[in-house]
């Protein structure tokens, strides 16, 4: 799909100002942070803020806050289709990704568990999976939006798509770096293995339902049910763990998204997303090496299918 036409005449000033990438990076995130100070208000006046089913609606109604808070920025700024969110096949993508989300986590649970690093003191209610279902689904598609909606992609329309990928991570590793329990290490692996590897997945989709699927499925699957720490925070979960052994091996009070075990299955995954990006043309030359920038860039308009 090539770049849609914008509303303003891309030959007036207004235009080019308004869609430089990094002018429209600082709106992006100026209108991303609204949303976050409209749900943090909404946190303080609603009384279904709190654990339980009550938690899980209001992180449905936050998301919702900033996917709407997307669609403005993309209909009113942007001027162009909301074509992150597409509604064609959008449950499958989602569907696919949430699996793979559960499986690639459990993958990392199994090799910790063989090496005596991780087993079951016990089973929890069902409704001890609530807070973290809460906080999987809110950070899933706040961050996605935030992270790869926003900065990944409009960072690529100017540096490209691989200086946009490492950027994104090492801030998506950073942003980790107050939470409980978090060491230098801690951010370093979740830059690798899930910066690189969901910033790949969305070079390969180009749409947020996979990244939104995956990241949420994973947070809920290490803390919701096999009740590990969701980087650094202790969600509760299905299962009472007993984590034993090296932090390199599981993770600690940080949880399995610090160990060496997570960073290299997800750093493998996020290598393999980067090839068939590479193999199917969807990589984005820098703005430099563009000819005609980015409203002239073919192999650009292919990544905006």
């Amino acid at each position: 799909m090539r770049p849609t036409r914008p509303k303003t005449p891309p030959g007036s000033s207004l235009w080019r100002v308004i869609h430089y990438p990094l002018t429209l990076l600082a709106i992006g995130l100026a209108m991303m942070a609204l949303a976050g100070l409209l749900v943090g208000g909404l946190r303080e006046v609603l009384p279904i803020g709190h654990g339980g089913l009550r938690g899980v609606l209001f992180s449905l109604i936050a998301s919702a806050i900033f996917v709407g808070a997307y669609w403005l920025f993309v209909h009113f700024v942007e001027r162009r289709p909301f074509e992150e969110f597409e509604r064609e096949d959008w449950f499958g993508e989602l569907a696919i990704a949430a699996a793979a989300g559960f499986v690639l986590f459990s993958i990392v649970i199994g090799i910790i568990a063989t090496q005596d690093g991780y087993g079951i003191a016990g089973i929890n209610p069902l409704r001890a999976a609530l807070p973290a279902l809460a906080v999987a689904i809110f950070s899933g598609v706040s961050e996605e939006i935030v992270l790869r909606g926003v900065i990944f992609r409009l960072v690529e329309r100017l540096t490209g798509s691989w200086i946009a990928l490492a950027l994104s991570a090492i801030l998506f590793g950073a942003m980790h770096l107050g939470n409980p329990n978090a060491t230098l290490f801690a951010g370093l692996a979740i830059a690798l293995e899930a910066g690189v590897m969901l910033a790949a997945l969305y070079m390969v989709t180009r749409r947020l339902w996979a990244v939104i699927g995956l990241h949420a499925a994973w947070n809920f699957t290490q803390g919701g049910i096999y009740g590990v720490p969701v980087s650094g925070f202790d969600a509760g979960g299905l299962i009472r763990p007993s984590i034993t052994g090296s932090d390199l091996l599981t993770g600690g009070s940080f949880g399995a998204e610090a160990s060496l075990t997570a960073l290299l299955v997800n750093l493998a995954v996020g290598i393999g997303l980067m090839w068939i990006a590479w193999q199917q043309d969807l990589v984005v030359p820098p703005r430099w090496v563009r000819r005609g920038g980015f409203q002239g860039d073919e192999r650009l308009a292919r990544t905006r299918r």
